[in-house]
């Protein structure tokens, strides 16, 4: 997949990977394709050790507006089994951008709706202009945000969820950072700078740490028993601590250098 449709990339020389959606005309929906090229473009990032860092955002006014009308209007004469089919494509697309072995930061840089609002959730961290706008819309379409619900319930939490699922409304950026779905609400020239210092900040950490805290947080709050936690998190330091990149970050510390990752 040299040639892309619907996404564009851009990598720099610190191994920040800018993947932006890029169907500016119809708002960066998705269809199918999107579907099949963000997929296959995060498993690359993910397996590739120079990235460091991936960056999803989108080209124009909007960051993206959910699913493609054309493409939901093909699916009206689908049986329940291809509907099925088709929406675990979606579903793998959440999960593989929930669980990418990088940190993700959700660059919103205009309105983001549906499924929209399901990328910003799965990514680690979420910043957004201020202008933009958020909703959970499917329900006025007699549909619900079923493949997108765990990640944006574990970002805003049930509460918020029960109304904004069932009332379908707007909300600004402010409004979304209150609930949890934004992490930062900044002017919209802003946007890139405080992007780029959350970028920097990153780069700091030991790209196997940050592996093990994006694990560490899903492994904590699905827990059940308490003892293993325990052992489980003492048994992670442990590691770390005798790891080649947690040996490295210890010495670095104590000579007051750089570590290697920085360089």
């Amino acid at each position: 997949m040299d040639t892309l449709q619907t996404l564009t990339l851009h990598t720099d020389h610190r191994g920040v990977a800018t993947l932006a959606l890029n169907r500016p005309q119809v708002h960066n929906a998705f269809n199918d394709v999107v579907i099949t090229e963000l997929s296959h473009l995060l498993s690359r990032l993910g397996a590739d050790p120079a990235v460091r860092v991936v960056v999803l955002t989108g080209v124009g006014e909007s960051f993206s507006a959910g699913g493609d009308l054309g493409w939901m209007q093909s699916m009206i004469g689908f049986s329940a089994a291809e509907n099925e089919a088709d929406a675990r494509q979606l579903a793998n697309l959440l999960e593989l951008l929930d669980r990418l072995p990088k940190p993700t930061i959700a660059r919103v840089n205009g309105n983001a709706l549906g499924g929209g609002v399901g990328l910003v959730a799965c990514c680690d961290i979420a910043v957004g202009a201020a202008d933009a706008k958020f909703g959970l819309t499917e329900v006025r379409l007699g549909l619900a945000p079923a493949t997108i619900a765990p990640y944006v319930i574990r970002a805003i939490g049930a509460r918020a969820a029960r109304r904004y699922f069932l009332t379908g409304e707007r909300f600004d950026a402010r409004h979304a950072l209150r609930i949890g779905l934004l992490h930062e609400a900044v002017a919209a020239p802003a946007l890139d700078a405080t992007v780029n210092t959350l970028v920097e900040h990153l780069l700091h950490g030991g790209p196997q740490a940050l592996v093990a805290c994006k694990r560490l947080v899903e492994d904590v709050q699905t827990a059940a028993d308490r003892d293993a936690l325990k052992r489980d998190t003492a048994a992670l330091i442990a590691r770390l601590r005798v790891s080649d990149e947690g040996q490295e970050g210890l010495r670095a510390f104590f000579a007051r250098r750089a570590p290697e990752w920085m360089r």
